[in-house]
């Protein structure tokens, strides 16, 4: 039996970086308390040497297997082009070489995407932010707070999976089996066709590919994946870098679609090294108030489709419920004769191929501290600067002496330049007291000199006004002509002063659908 000897080795959790001794700040990435403590093997033993046969012999395994399924075919494969309706395109009519070295360089026309395809999970709007589904052999990282609904999306994908007759794989090293199957039981799920695996050890988990040859593989969650080859403990730098890489290469081998589940930090990174997200083919984000009932998932990055896509969860007894219409859930609340309260708006924002609107408020208030306080939910503190700024200049609003809250309802991080307008009448409204048109929606990015600078897919945030009811749209000037549609009234504002006029209203009717102030000296005289 071969000997095995470690060595203690120091390891930055941002970049990566080894040192041979513990620093403050790592050199490489700038950041501190970054660097840890890892053991590591110096040579490999038995143990490693039968996990790195069994691996080879797993991998020629697949790769053989695959060739005889399709002899005519290249050894690389990728996802066809997939539109935002997840749409896909045929491949051209090329034509196909056999590859015997999967290390030769292929060129690239030759290379075929027969066969390859996107595999529904079989929830619309987890679809929608992979761009149509899970690609045989990718791996997908689903990122998020502990109870955020990882685990809960997972297992219901996991079954809808399973009812069209495909395998999956669910292995865990949280939570016991006994515990899913409560979970699963108060979600409705039968879990036909879904094998669970009660263990985090990634040999244990290419056993069970090698097995059962499952169509997706779930691993929840990365951080408590262990690889016999290390020393050190589940969670750890090393652990989550090698156990990331190890299962995707096994997951592109066998041609299962991998997914596995991280948590992420106070700060809202992901938990584990930085490269973590350079090996995965897609990182999906999913936020929310765990107070609340609604849970938004960010397509972060995908290798495979669109990466701003956003979908809409709304938690309830049953598990997580896609919903189709964001929209009504973020301006429910708006009953109508709503527009008598001040500081509110409505932006017409864009998150991938849907748009939405979504309410602003902003309350003013006057402070009694030397430097007033900025508080922004769902907007960057940044933003707010800039507007408030632009406000005081060119306005002359006296925002340099009030406190001000900004919050974007239904939990949403909007991070569009857009949402400018919004932001800037919601202050406006509340500073003066009168309330923007509960008829009007709005959309435009607002620039340092006051003007209001143009805003894209101008159509779409229309026609999405139109169909929510609003009477009158708030477009920038310099967002050109646009088929728009009749049924809504189009405002071209040049600069913020134009906008106030169109969207507040006047001190005189706050009930009048048309007018408002005149100009920006009359909001100043308002004051």
């Amino acid at each position: 039996m071969a000997k095995s000897s470690s060595k203690t080795q120091f390891e930055c959790g941002v970049c990566g970086r080894v040192t041979a001794k513990w620093v403050g700040k790592c050199s490489q990435c700038g950041e501190w308390n970054t660097v840890a403590q890892t053991v590591v093997r110096a040579e490999d033993t038995s143990t490693t040497a039968s996990a790195l046969d069994r691996v080879s012999r797993a991998v020629e395994s697949f790769a053989s297997e695959r060739a005889d399924e399709s002899p005519g075919r290249v050894g690389v494969s990728t996802p066809d082009v997939a539109t935002s309706s997840a749409a896909t395109y045929p491949a051209p009519d090329l034509p196909k070489t056999e590859v015997e070295d999967r290390n030769a360089a292929v060129e690239l026309v030759r290379i075929s995407t027969e066969g390859t395809s996107y595999m529904s999970s079989g929830i619309e709007e987890l679809d929608r932010v992979l761009g149509g589904g899970f690609v045989a052999g990718s791996t997908t990282l689903l990122a998020g707070d502990p109870g955020i609904g990882k685990s809960t999306l997972l297992l219901q994908s996991a079954a809808a999976i399973a009812n069209t007759g495909k395998t999956v794989l669910y292995a865990t090293g949280e939570e016991a089996l006994e515990q899913i199957r409560i979970r699963a039981t108060r979600l409705g799920v039968k879990g036909d066709r879904v094998f669970m695996l009660g263990s985090g050890d990634v040999l244990k988990i290419v056993d069970r590919v090698a097995e059962l040859r499952p169509a997706v593989t779930i691993v929840d969650s990365i951080q408590t994946a262990t690889h016999p080859d290390l020393d050190s403990p589940a969670g750890t730098i090393s652990q989550i870098r090698e156990c990331a890489s190890f299962l995707s290469q096994i997951a592109r081998a066998a041609q299962t679609a991998l997914m596995l589940s991280g948590h992420v930090t106070k700060d809202g990174n992901i938990a584990g090294p930085r490269v973590l997200e350079h090996q995965v083919d897609a990182v999906l984000q999913m936020s929310g108030d765990k107070v609340g009932m609604l849970r938004m998932l960010h397509g972060v990055k995908n290798r495979f489709g669109p990466t701003d896509e956003i979908g809409v969860f709304e938690m309830r007894g049953e598990g997580l419920a896609g919903i189709s219409d964001p929209s009504s859930v973020f301006i429910q609340q708006r009953e109508a004769g709503s527009g008598l309260l001040s500081g509110s708006a409505v932006a017409m924002v864009v998150e991938g191929t849907r748009s939405l609107a979504v309410e602003v408020q902003a309350l003013a208030t006057p402070s009694s501290l030397a430097s007033p306080r900025r508080v922004a939910n769902g907007v960057e503190i940044s933003r707010v600067h800039m507007i408030t700024a632009v406000l005081a200049k060119h306005m002359r609003l006296p925002v340099s002496n009030h406190d001000l809250v900004i919050s974007v309802t239904g939990g949403l991080d909007v991070k569009e330049p857009a949402a400018d307008l919004a932001i800037a009448l919601a202050i406006a409204s509340s500073l003066l007291d009168l309330p923007v048109k509960d008829t009007i929606a709005m959309a435009g990015e607002i620039g340092l000199s006051g003007e209001l600078r143009s805003v894209t897919r101008v159509d779409r945030r229309v026609a999405e006004a139109a169909r929510l009811g609003f009477g009158s749209c708030v477009i920038p000037k310099t967002a050109g002509e646009a088929a728009y549609l009749g049924k809504v009234e189009v405002l071209r504002p040049v600069n913020i002063a134009e906008a106030v006029r169109f969207a507040l209203m006047s001190p005189e009717s706050k009930g009048d659908s048309v007018g408002g102030l005149a100009s920006g000296v009359e909001v100043r005289r308002s004051l």
